[in-house]
């Protein structure tokens, strides 16, 4: 059984702890030698990268969010301990947690952590495909003889290196696919190492909840369980032909993943023709507060996503399904690309204030289309809102005051409220 530390990197036969070191950290696996696609995941990155840079949040449980009227964008794992989620609204957040520190969202600084752990990626294999400012895919396949070690062995230096020095941990999940290796980087986080290998695979799945497929949400799963299907098991009664039937294009991902099969390739130039976020409520909801906040954390996610591949967007879309499944999408062409979160937002908002639609809702979301290169991105003022050249140069200098001179050097008037 192939087994390697963590933390020194030494690869010996088997064994719970490391006989260089000593250390615990270690992941051992039949197939550890032989697997290269790997999922990397920060471990709740934009908290982290507020507590590497405050020290003072060290020990604290940190709500990364837009106020107390607004909604969670992240938190760390103190908070979620706590029962504080991602997408929680802010005051609910902080009954379950009071003791909580809550800072705004630092973009720039964010983006800046994302690049130094992409060109770390950079330096184990071209083949990569991000997913958001903290997550990416990597295919090391036939990498071995290049680094003189397995592709188990360079993922643990990546973590290693990001932990030494961007001061920033993460959770590497490794398989024979993309989609187990998602489910791997999940497993054990934080500051994870999970393996997944072929002759498991089966065995692994069968007892899982139908949720944890990638792409299955909660309407998915609630129309997934109106059929009798709540685990992998019970999808692997259906024949193909009536997972198709009652579910269309989803049964045929579901038919194909429930057997761990998956064949798409980690590509770093796959064509994206737009990138999107939604939520689904826990219950429908008219709360305008509400409804604004998670406007603003969905902007700050495409924003987010946007921001890893490179790209900008000319049209903003938004999405809304009423309480009754009326389905309900606008679109607003911008005068040129953007990335940036604030853009995207106030259009965004624009487009629900006229919509045409009332409440409540069960489902909100925002999107950019018609794609370019970041290079293209808000290179112009608009004329129809002279001030947003200015937010957009006021945002990256604050940006960038805060980073050198700390969070506090800066303090937006509203944030005093």
């Amino acid at each position: 059984m192939p087994a390697l530390c963590r933390d020194c990197l030494t690869q010996f036969p088997a064994g719970t702890r490391c006989p260089a070191c000593r250390s615990p950290r270690v992941v051992s696996h039949a197939e550890l030698d032989s697997l290269s696609i790997a999922h990397m995941d920060c471990d709740a990155f934009y908290a982290s990268v507020e507590k590497r840079d405050d020290p003072s949040l060290r020990d604290r449980p940190v709500i990364v969010g837009g106020g107390s009227r607004g909604v969670v964008s992240t938190c760390c794992y103190l908070a979620r301990i706590r029962g504080v989620r991602s997408a929680m609204p802010m005051f609910q957040a902080l009954k379950l947690c009071p003791e909580a520190a809550v800072v705004k969202p630092r973009m720039q600084v964010y983006v800046q952590a994302s690049r130094a752990i992409r060109a770390m990626m950079e330096e184990l294999t071209p083949a990569i495909e991000p997913l958001s400012l903290d997550e990416a895919f990597l295919d090391l396949t036939g990498t071995a003889r290049l680094h003189g070690a397995p592709p188990a062995v360079m993922l643990a230096r990546l973590t290693k290196r990001m932990e030494e020095e961007l001061g920033l941990t993460g959770s590497v999940g490794l398989a024979h696919n993309k989609f187990l290796a998602k489910i791997a980087s999940d497993l054990d986080k934080p500051r994870g190492f999970s393996v997944i290998g072929r002759a498991e695979t089966a065995d692994f799945l069968k007892p899982k909840p139908v949720r944890i497929i990638w792409g299955v949400g909660t309407a998915t799963q609630t129309a997934l369980e109106t059929a009798g299907i709540r685990t992998i098991a019970d999808l692997l009664r259906w024949d193909r032909a009536d997972l198709v039937a009652r579910f269309g294009h989803m049964g045929e991902r579901l038919f194909h993943l429930a057997r761990g099969e998956d064949h798409r390739r980690v590509s770093r130039d796959e064509k994206v023709k737009s990138i999107s976020k939604e939520t689904t409520f826990f219950e429908d909801t008219s709360d305008p507060d509400l409804l604004d906040g998670h406007l603003w954390r969905l902007a700050e996610q495409v924003a987010d996503r946007a921001k890893a591949k490179g790209l900008s967007g000319r049209t903003v879309t938004l999405k809304l399904k009423r309480g009754d499944f009326q389905l309900v999408t606008r679109r607003h062409g911008l005068t040129g690309p953007t990335q940036l979160a604030d853009r995207i937002y106030r259009a965004a908002r624009g487009l629900f204030d006229h919509a045409g639609t009332k409440g409540p809702f069960r489902l909100i979301g925002v999107g950019i289309a018609d794609l370019a290169p970041e290079s293209a991105a808000d290179l112009e003022g608009d004329l129809l809102d002279p001030a947003a050249e200015k937010r957009a140069a006021a945002e990256r200098a604050t940006d960038m005051i805060r980073e050198r001179f700390g969070k506090d050097a800066i303090i937006k008037g509203r944030a005093l409220r």
